[in-house]
């Protein structure tokens, strides 16, 4: 089979696509003909060791495709069921092994592209609404990366809790997007300082929760934008990490909540993904939730697929296809 294999922590050239052998599953495990792998930020964690993996690995860990083979003791699948996974490495290869309990099956009508960008992106998106801080009509929330893959989605379900939504984004095509997802105001901070925006907006009243997946340019403004006792959900850092942080500085800038989620923390068994997944396809067959692809590469070009997501250039979901 063909896959992108990692021998060295590096840049998108370490990449390496080539010619492996086809594994097999065994207990409790799936082989899945990968038709869609989503390509996400946690992919050039991994390849860059900010997250470090035993090298060599197959990076990518969410994809969607058709069951080719079943191990011993799995009883809730069939060959041939489309199903998609998410939080599994390997993703970036023709044929992957998976744990059975980490997949779902997709439902009539939704194609593996769709299925392979709704998994990590969409679980993220929900678990930031509907656990992390649980949103309300009553919440206003800064959304940066707001069309990007996660933030138009994280918008979408933010509006479908009833908040107001502050976004940030580079650019007015960008902007127009996060306006389409259902964002109430949108910042271009190439323009404007999302700061002053943010308390002019609010009436220097800040909001009650900023989800940040940027880090390091924005999370220190960030928390100068929060209400007394308000929610830094730091989920990402695509422009590096944040600087160390005094516990002391949450307390003089309003007894501030400070978070560091993980989407596997979420979904640490079978119940907490099939709830999250279910509600995801639920409202993507029902129209109420909507997907955007934005570039699909083949699987050989994954490299360029990373340049364009460190790039910065995402208007939606980066999609590889075997």
């Amino acid at each position: 089979m063909k896959a992108i294999q990692v021998h060295v922590y590096g840049g998108a050239e370490v990449l390496h696509h080539g010619d492996f052998a086809l594994p097999n599953p065994g207990s409790g495990e799936l082989r899945i003909k990968i038709e869609a792998a989503g390509v996400n930020y946690i992919d050039v964690y991994h390849r860059t060791g900010i997250y470090a993996v035993n090298v060599p690995f197959v990076p990518g860990v969410e994809a969607a495709g058709i069951v080719d083979a079943l191990g011993p003791d799995v009883s809730d699948f069939k060959l041939g069921d489309r199903v998609a996974y998410a939080m599994q490495m390997g993703g970036y290869s023709e044929y992957s092994i998976v744990p059975a309990w980490k997949v779902v099956v997709l439902p009539a009508g939704v194609e593996s592209q769709i299925g392979a960008a709704a998994m990590l992106q969409g679980m993220t998106a929900h678990y930031l609404c509907y656990s992390t801080y649980v949103l309300g009509r009553e919440d206003t929330a800064l959304v940066h990366a707001a069309a990007g893959g996660v933030g138009l989605l994280l918008v979408q379900l933010a509006k479908k809790c009833g908040a107001r939504i502050i976004a940030t984004v580079s650019t007015d095509e960008k902007a127009g997007l996060a306006k389409e997802a259902g964002a109430d105001e949108v910042i271009l901070y190439t323009q404007d300082d999302f700061e002053k925006e943010t308390m002019r907006l609010t009436d220097g009243a800040g909001v009650d929760v900023v989800y940040d997946s940027v880090g390091r340019t924005t999370f220190e403004k960030g928390l100068d934008c929060l209400k007394p006792r308000g929610h830094m959900v730091l989920y990402g850092q695509s422009s590096g990490a944040v600087p160390r942080i005094d516990v002391q500085t949450l307390n003089s800038k309003g007894s501030l909540f400070l978070t560091r989620p993980g989407l596997d923390h979420y979904v640490r068994d079978r119940n907490a993904i099939l709830r999250r997944s279910h509600d995801l396809f639920k409202w993507i067959v029902a129209s109420e939730l909507d997907v955007r692809i934005d570039q699909t590469f083949p699987l050989a070009k994954a490299s360029d697929a990373h340049r364009y997501l460190e790039g910065r250039k995402t208007k939606g979901k980066v999609i590889l296809k075997p």
